[in-house]
């Protein structure tokens, strides 16, 4: 039977980019999330012209678990990909038990399940560098872990859950840990595709803290192709960091949209207080994916804000009608 992939969370940004990717590859692929597949403004694989090898579920891993067993059963996956978490770091503060719930009980039940199941070649666990807590320099993979915010030891408490899952019972697991992620199709609360349609429509956002953070930002097409070399070629118990090598500040990024979109830094961005618990920074070295698995990152980030745009004015007159801000969702 052909390999085919299982991706937990395909309405997410991430989760559509890389169905989108597998899709261009000729992979089967099967996508399950929790919501109604949304506008396709935000869903690229709809528009993939190998729309035929996808088939679409409405499953929470919260609640369905036995649906989403009786899939996997049917259809003997042999990769699963999990993009699925309760995101948002700053809401998390207000009802902390929703994100443990999700992100830790939640996936602990699916880990549990899919452990017994023989045929899954490897499971790839999409985490995030949130779980170190704010990084001094440049750092390699490592479970050692500083989190300062309910989202991010939730997430800890994951990864740690797995590596016990990995040594007890030998379960195929690798862990990716990208940098921040943009790209077109990204919902419009992240704040590259927020400052330019705010930029587009004349309107004026908050910039936390002064926007003093530094982040690396990497383009979606390039995790997703690190993402599938991982899924076919990791090695199981181990982790990848998923980066550029350049890095910035947040209000470096706004000035650079606000050049790009032709507004006034002074007209686009106003500051504000940092939110709770803030990471100052996140630098992941990423030596280890290029040296094992051969990935190397294609699109600089110059081009990908242009690539970015290009999208949101295409899409101006939808987007425009969204909503802009993150909607919580039990």
């Amino acid at each position: 039977m052909k390999d085919s992939f299982l991706v937990i969370g395909s309405n997410s940004f991430s989760g559509s980019q890389f169905i989108d990717y597998l899709l261009s590859k000729h992979q089967s692929v099967i996508g399950v999330s929790r919501s109604q597949e949304i506008n396709s403004v935000f869903l690229p694989h709809k528009k993939s012209q190998n729309l035929s090898s996808y088939h679409f579920e409405q499953i929470d891993i919260n609640k369905d678990l036995n649906k989403l067993l009786k899939l996997l059963n049917d259809h003997k996956t042999s990769y699963v990909v999990n993009f699925a978490a309760q995101g948002m770091v700053a809401q998390s503060w207000q009802t902390p038990e929703h994100w443990y719930q999700t992100n830790v009980v939640g996936q602990v039940k699916l880990h549990d399940m899919l452990r017994k199941l023989d045929f899954i070649k490897k499971y790839v666990h999409v985490t995030t560098p949130e779980v170190y807590g704010s990084t001094d320099g440049w750092i390699t993979e490592n479970f050692n872990f500083n989190p300062s915010t309910p989202y991010a030891v939730s997430r800890a408490a994951c990864d740690l859950h797995l590596m016990s899952f990995f040594k007890a019972y030998k379960f195929p697991v690798v862990f990716t840990r990208a940098a921040n992620v943009y790209g077109p199709g990204q919902q419009l609360y992240r704040i590259i595709p927020r400052t330019m349609l705010f930029a587009r429509l004349g309107k004026k956002m908050r910039l936390e803290g002064g926007g003093k953070s530094i982040r690396s930002f990497i383009h979606m097409s390039d995790v997703s192709d690190a993402t599938f070399r991982i899924a076919l070629h990791g090695k199981i118990g181990e982790t990848y960091h998923i980066s550029t090598r350049e890095y910035l500040s947040i209000s470096t990024l706004v000035e650079k949209i606000a050049t790009l979109t032709k507004v006034a830094f002074e007209d686009l961005a106003e500051v504000s207080g940092d939110r709770l618990g803030k990471d100052q920074a996140y630098l992941l070295e990423s030596e280890k994916l290029r040296k094992e698995l051969g990935w190397a990152d294609s699109i600089n980030l110059d081009s990908g804000l242009v690539d970015t745009l290009s999208w949101v004015d295409k899409n101006l007159q939808i987007l425009q009608k969204q909503n802009f801000d993150y909607i919580h969702k039990v």
